[in-house]
């Protein structure tokens, strides 16, 4: 009797595998061959998935009733039998996409077979957080309404926001720059307009996951997405999954802080006009006399300074007030490499007409010397970062996104920044995808969660 399951356990221990399980996981793999490379015919799915045609046809059965799959043709003009073909049926079921944005909010709603029905972005007016909720889901309903749906026919919502969820006080933490989004309200407001087929992930973990769907990071199961613009984040895929973290902070590099650059940086003309240097020299001045632990802001080994022991100081000749406070909630790299840090870098070099980063790219790209000189301190700002990320995580492939990370020539100074300093080089890319990449990311996870939902409700 050896070797024979006694009331269904394996003598390894194992329990065997049940019938209705092992359907499961067929279905389950036929359509996700469908879904991926479909349409296909079942001598096509027999042998790609490996399994006998007898079960293939039983799985495409179940799945057709379900609602699933559909027939999407015949197969004509090859030797043999016609083949019929089998897609995604699209009407499945419906997915809703939404990025909150500090001055814009944008959303999408596609079907399951990945087809975009209805897109739009509208300005944020709301001056509360309740009537940023509002203004959300009135977005919601004009896509849906686009689309020809209710909300009601959404099977997943994806919100794509800044901060990470912090179970333990139930709100949105480490928000950055959005007034007022770390409050309970927030959270509350979005459960009670999108009910429990909502998600909310990270906006630049959606725009990962955007890059690991659609663009440059399809090619590579290792990679860091980092954005710069407003605000400094990156997503982190490693093995080809969206990595997150313990606490859901891999990839908050805008709290890295600043400390002194690197030796092949130091003495060199153009650090003068680094948003290290300026950032060592005026705005930091209060984070280092603040005992907050930022270390060496000053590139000689001191924290002490003119202001050192200011509880706030004030720098360039425009007022700019840096704040301690600020700068735990934001983090001090945001604070540096973000886009009002290049204006204040700016704006310290002389440059007061400058108003925006890419009136400062434009500067430099025109042969101003000193915007020249801020542009090469960011890229060098952003290459400390990358460095930092290549050392514990050694990606293959750095892309750059945002408004900053995007900008012409950008990529190249960061790589020739990076050439200085890191052990290794991976390929450094600009992201392809637009403005929209953080509401693609949240669809393309909503819809893997929809199938899993739809899967698991399978008779």
């Amino acid at each position: 009797m050896a070797g024979v399951p006694v009331d269904g356990m394996a003598p390894s221990g194992l329990f065997a595998a049940r019938p209705a399980l092992i359907r499961a996981l067929n279905e389950q793999l036929l359509l996700d061959h469908i879904r991926s490379s479909g349409p296909y015919s079942r001598a096509d799915l027999a042998r790609v998935s490996g399994l006998s045609k007898p079960t293939v046809s039983l799985a495409l059965a179940n799945l057709e009733r379900a609602g699933l799959i559909r027939l999407a043709g015949q197969r004509t003009g090859l030797p043999g039998r016609t083949s019929l073909l089998y897609e995604v049926r699209p009407e499945a079921g419906f997915v809703l996409g939404l990025d909150i944005g500090l001055r814009y909010l944008r959303g999408a709603v596609a079907d399951l077979a990945g087809e975009v029905r209805a897109r739009r972005s509208v300005p944020v007016h709301a001056t509360t957080v309740a009537d940023r909720v509002a203004e959300l889901v009135a977005l919601a309903d004009e896509l849906c309404a686009g689309a020809g749906i209710t909300r009601a026919e959404i099977i997943q919502t994806v919100v794509g926001s800044p901060g990470v969820y912090d179970p333990q006080r139930n709100l949105m933490a480490l928000t950055g720059g959005l007034p007022g989004w770390d409050r309970p309200e927030a959270l509350a407001g979005l459960r009670t307009a999108f009910g429990p087929a909502l998600a909310i992930e990270n906006d630049v973990d959606a725009a990962a996951l955007a890059e690991r769907a659609l663009g440059v990071g399809q090619e590579a199961d290792n990679f860091a997405f980092v954005h710069v613009g407003s605000g400094v984040g990156m997503g982190l895929v490693l093995g080809g999954r969206l990595h997150r973290g313990v606490h859901g902070v891999a990839g908050e590099i805008a709290f890295m802080p600043l400390g002194r650059d690197p030796r092949a940086w130091r003495d060199t003309e153009a650090s003068a006009g680094s948003l290290a240097g300026s950032m060592a020299g005026s705005s930091a001045r209060s984070l280092a006399g603040s005992g907050d632990g930022y270390g060496d802001w000053y590139g000689d080994g001191s924290r002490d300074g003119p202001g050192a022991d200011d509880e706030r100081v004030t720098a360039g000749p425009e007022g700019v007030i840096i704040d301690p406070a600020e700068a735990r909630r934001r983090g001090t790299l945001e604070i540096a490499a973000g886009a009002d840090g290049i204006v204040r870098a700016a704006r310290r070099a002389g440059l007061t007409g400058l108003a925006t980063p890419q009136a400062v790219f434009e500067a430099a790209a025109a042969g101003d010397e000193r915007a020249a000189a801020v542009m090469a301190g960011e890229a060098r700002l952003v290459a400390a970062a990358i460095c930092c990320v290549i050392t514990v995580v050694d990606p293959s492939l750095i892309v750059l996104g945002g408004g900053i990370g995007q900008a012409p020539g950008f990529a190249e100074a960061v790589t020739r920044a990076l050439e200085e300093i890191a052990p290794v080089l991976p390929d450094v890319k600009v992201s392809a995808l637009g403005t929209d990449v953080v509401v693609d990311g949240c669809l393309a996870e909503a819809t893997a969660m929809a199938w899993t939902q739809l899967i698991a409700s399978l008779p």
